[in-house]
């Protein structure tokens, strides 16, 4: 894993990790565009969304619960998440994460 998540889950640069488990782990965005803006990743590297296979479903459907209770463990009932996929969607990190963003009113269609 050559990526910044990479080194975040060696524990070679630090993270305000809020949640981690054996699939995943949830921490503080360091640019953050809401007062909530939490990254979900998967300890195992998939480069991006399109890239999961079936044997992947329950690995994504577990970083969207994680996503879920990070929010609610947060205070924010209501929340966006987001997965950029490809760099033409705004994807900068070759590891696929869900972004959970709350706290501010949020506009429609984004971007």
């Amino acid at each position: 894993m050559s990526t910044i998540f990479g080194k975040i889950l060696r524990g070679e640069i630090p993270a305000d990790i809020v949640y981690e488990d054996e699939q995943c782990i949830a921490f503080r965005d360091i640019n953050a565009v809401a007062p909530m803006h939490v990254l979900v990743i998967p300890r195992r590297e998939i480069a991006r969304l399109d890239e999961m296979t079936e044997a992947d479903e329950p690995l994504v459907g577990h970083l969207l619960r994680v996503a879920t209770l990070v929010a609610k463990h947060e205070g924010y009932p209501d929340f966006r998440m987001v997965v950029n996929n490809g760099a033409g969607a705004s994807q900068t990190v070759w590891h696929l994460h869900v972004h959970v963003i709350g706290g501010r009113s949020l506009s429609w269609p984004p971007g």
